[in-house]
């Protein structure tokens, strides 16, 4: 196998898994599932945040 085989092939593979990104075999199932986990760290986040505001509001020793 020659350099030039590799680079070939190594250029298929790449350009195989461009066509299935591209495909509408996904359609737009990505970016919906990208959108709901956004969301659910949001909320995560939110929920967090407000339990660490909490315990700073009970904790006069700490340092705001």
């Amino acid at each position: 196998m020659t350099w030039t085989g590799i680079f070939w092939g190594i250029g298929d593979f790449l350009d195989w898994t461009f066509i299935i990104l591209q495909s509408d075999m996904i359609g737009n199932i990505f970016n919906y599932s990208m959108i709901v986990l956004g969301f659910i760290g949001l909320f995560f986040w939110l929920n967090k945040q407000a339990k660490f505001n909490k315990q700073a509001e009970n904790d006069p020793n700490q340092i705001k």
